[in-house]
């Protein structure tokens, strides 16, 4: 996200929110809540405000906070829906946009599994 503003918060998350959708043919009475997370650098708009705008008026929506960790990506907006598919898991589509691009990288993987 390039700030902490209103307006950039409903365009980043109207842009994910489509491109999530999109991505993965969900239909609207396919969705169960939508769930926003923002580190806590973004905090000018709800998120979920933005999902109205869209026309999503009778999913369950709501927006928390991120855990503030040391190095974390900052000015991030993630978004979670909970959909109902016949898909298997690995078919189902995770959209990374901008910056958040490197979350899902090798770089990942080299963290390990939890022990």
């Amino acid at each position: 996200m390039e700030a902490n503003t209103r307006e950039h918060i409903l365009a980043a998350t109207k842009e994910l929110l489509q491109e999530m959708v999109g991505a993965n043919g969900v239909g609207d009475d396919d969705i169960a809540c939508i769930i926003f997370t923002t580190t806590t650098d973004i905090d000018a708009e709800f998120p979920a405000v933005a999902a109205r705008g869209l026309g999503f008026n009778q999913t369950a929506l709501m927006c928390w906070h991120e855990m503030n960790v040391p190095g974390s990506l900052p000015m991030c907006l993630r978004i979670l829906i909970l959909f109902n598919t016949e898909k298997h898991a690995h078919e189902v589509v995770h959209v990374y946009l901008k910056g958040a691009q490197g979350l899902r990288t090798p770089k990942t993987e080299e963290r390990g599994e939890i022990q």
